[in-house]
């Protein structure tokens, strides 16, 4: 019995759902005031974390789906992500187009429950790969339980979070967990970029790189981490033009993998028309726009460190 075509629109569906979030995310970035004051300047780039956030909670949506419906829903735990991230995508959507006041304290608990939910997830994936014969090896590494979709949901709920302190600080020298918030919002998005080229090595090493274009998600992050590391720990500065530039290629990577992706699939035997085997079984739909979604955290950093420069020099005049 032959399987039926799958509709190409639904391939286009795919790729527009992370594309979708940004631009709304984006979108709702950008104020009509010719001269933000700090309080809007704060607010728009608290719109574009939550954008992030929204993101990445996406990936992890899509991808736990898929990889705990292939296991069965063995384990009762496994529905845990699929509503966690559900509540979080609901949440940066919301605060990324709107921000309102009211549901302030619902998004926070679902930004909660999504670092809670990624940490137990972390851990389970953990033992899932030690308690495979030969324990922690490569082999385990390659084809059991990846761990950097629990991390990614937790660095959601964490982006969240940071995404609301800061649309609720009004002073020129806003500020997350005691630290300047460009500084730490710079430190974040390094460690998120250095993880996530991390695991893509992992899996195109597994892939033997056969696809030249599978080195740039494993070399583009990792300059852009370096490049975040340093705007975290150097004198602020006015502008970062190469680290900007750096960060917006480091996004558009993330859609053009997912491009990549969905070609892997088509070329799998019986292609999109095998779509029920392929979609599990081919490169995974859902992990490149996590390089997206760290970029997008980034660039608010810059913005936030720009704008302290730029506050210590009319002091200083």
């Amino acid at each position: 019995m032959k399987t039926k075509p799958v509709p190409a629109f639904l391939g286009a569906f795919a790729l527009g759902l992370a594309g979708g979030v940004a631009l709304l995310a984006m979108g709702g970035s950008v104020e009509e005031t010719k001269k933000p004051t700090r309080p809007e300047e704060l607010r728009r780039e608290s719109r574009m974390l939550h954008g992030s956030a929204a993101m990445l909670a996406a990936s992890v949506l899509a991808d736990s789906a898929m990889e705990h419906y292939r296991g069965s829903f063995e384990n009762p735990g496994m529905f845990a992500p699929l509503i966690s991230s559900a509540l979080a995508l609901f949440s940066g959507t919301e605060g990324a187009a709107a921000s309102h006041p009211e549901k302030r304290a619902f998004r926070r608990v679902s930004y909660k429950f999504s670092i809670a939910v990624g940490a137990a997830g972390f851990a389970f994936h953990l033992y899932n790969i030690f308690k495979r014969p030969g324990g922690l090896s490569w082999l385990n590494l390659f084809y059991g339980a990846p761990v950097g979709a629990p991390a990614a949901l937790s660095l959601c709920g964490v982006v969240g979070l940071a995404a609301e302190d800061l649309s609720e600080q009004g002073s020129d020298a806003p500020r997350l967990l005691g630290f300047p918030a460009g500084r730490a919002l710079a430190a974040l998005s390094g460690v998120a970029l250095a993880g996530a080229a991390l695991e893509a090595a992992l899996f195109h090493f597994r892939g033997a790189y056969q696809n030249p274009f599978m080195w740039a998600p494993v070399a583009l992050p990792p300059v852009a981490a370096g490049l975040m590391a340093k705007a975290s720990l150097e004198r602020p500065k006015e502008t970062h033009p190469l680290t900007r530039l750096w960060l917006w290629v480091t996004f558009l990577t993330g859609f053009i993998g997912m491009g990549f992706h969905a070609y892997g699939v088509s070329r799998a035997m019986g292609g999109w028309r095998n779509w029920t085997q392929n979609l599990f079984d081919g490169p995974p739909l859902p992990a490149p726009p996590s390089f997206s979604a760290a970029a997008m955290t980034a660039l608010p950093a810059l913005t936030l460190i720009e704008a302290d420069a730029n506050a210590k020099d009319r002091q200083s005049a």
